[in-house]
């Protein structure tokens, strides 16, 4: 959905190839897919404000796994795996709501503590010799808020968030996230593998044939790109005058969503985090993606809007910018799925990237680096 191409034209790696069809095609490939990054990296799981008092909980379920997590009566946040250490029955059902201060499953009783997992109390089993409940409390699984939401990691041993936001960690501290309020949810079924909808965020190439009303609020050749190399990836582009923010009508549906200085009420920015998150900022909200894939021709996308909170209480309205965005999406989601249907073809092959894709091109290689497979984007 963005350019930059003022900053990444430099960058760009001649001879870059768009990926082989097995990339899009393979069950197989996508099973590794989510053991190599879904399953080892940190996903975006919700909002802080979806948990906002001590007991409240949501639950996280891909990719075989479900995850509890919940606040703690310190105000933190904690998270367990979905699994009773007795016999293995899922003890949560509801993908959301409260707990008083214990867990318990229901089918033969066994208690946890909600804050920290410990088993209190486990019917019968005083009677078996050598058991202990310290031995066998909730499974934990990673757990990190930041910037206002709450990411979770699979992994065993994941890498420390910090070190695995690095790049990121404080670049949109201006823009106040924590603090803004969601205000719309949005879930799309697309029949296109995962990756094809990361790469189309990821460049703006298209905008003047897909896009024509964004086209209009903003130009694809205006911006420049902070981060075009690596696992974190984008930039900004030019709101055009006279238009305020990106919205159907281009006025502004809200006030600024933090003290931004003047260039940044005229831009609107545009980041993937890698694996699977897209954020979009503007002056006035903030819509944010996550894209998860179902099969090697399918995903699932999770969008969510948000604005400061005084946008609310001044009675603005966000439905401008939710419009502007849902037919911009549903473009995007439509060209994808046509891109799906053409590399299936026998006779497609991988194509060359122009300087103005150099962003996608990055995320393939980080991709493919990610994965175990550098230089075997044209592969076979």
């Amino acid at each position: 959905m963005k350019s930059g191409y003022l900053r990444t034209a430099s960058t760009f790696v001649q001879g870059a190839q768009t990926l082989a069809q097995r990339y899009y095609s393979s069950p197989a490939l996508l099973d590794e897919e989510i053991e190599q990054l879904f399953r080892r990296r940190w996903m975006w799981v919700g909002r802080s404000d979806e948990l906002p008092n001590a007991g409240d909980y949501l639950l996280f379920e891909k990719f075989g796994e479900s995850v509890v997590v919940t606040r703690t009566k310190r105000g933190g946040v904690t998270a367990f795996y979905n699994v009773c250490r007795h016999r293995g029955t899922r003890m949560c059902g509801e993908p959301r709501g409260t707990f008083s201060e214990t867990i318990q499953c229901p089918y033969h009783a066994w208690t946890y503590s909600a804050s920290d997992g410990r088993l209190i109390g486990a019917p019968h089993m005083n009677e078996v010799e050598g058991f202990s409940r310290d031995d066998f409390g909730l499974h934990a699984a990673s757990v990190h808020e930041w910037e206002g939401w709450i990411f979770v990691s699979l992994s065993r041993q994941p890498i420390a968030f910090e070190d695995a936001m690095a790049p990121v960690l404080t670049t949109f501290s201006r823009f106040n996230l924590a603090a803004l309020r969601r205000v719309e949810r949005r879930t799309y079924d697309i029949r296109a593998n995962w990756k094809l909808i990361l790469q189309n965020y990821n460049e703006c190439l298209h905008c003047p044939t897909i896009h024509p009303e964004l086209s209009r609020v903003l130009p694809y050749t205006s911006g420049a790109n902070d981060l075009f190399e690596g696992e974190f990836l984008g930039g900004y582009m030019e709101i055009l005058e006279p238009n305020e923010s990106a919205t159907l009508g281009g006025k502004a549906c809200g006030v600024p969503i933090g003290d931004l200085p003047d260039d940044d009420r005229r831009r609107a920015y545009y980041y993937s985090l890698f694996p699977n998150m897209m954020l979009s900022i503007h002056p006035d909200y903030v819509n944010y993606y996550s894209v998860w894939p179902v099969r090697e021709d399918r995903s699932i996308v999770v969008t969510e809007w948000m604005q400061h909170p005084d946008s609310l209480a001044g009675g603005y309205s966000p439905q401008s910018a939710i419009d502007f965005w849902d037919l911009t999406n549903r473009q995007d989601w439509h060209i994808c799925e046509q891109g799906q249907l053409g590399i299936a073809s026998r006779v497609y092959e991988p194509g060359p990237y122009s300087p103005r894709e150099s962003i996608p091109a990055a995320w393939d290689r980080a991709y493919l680096s990610a994965m175990g497979h550098p230089g075997s984007s044209n592969a076979s």
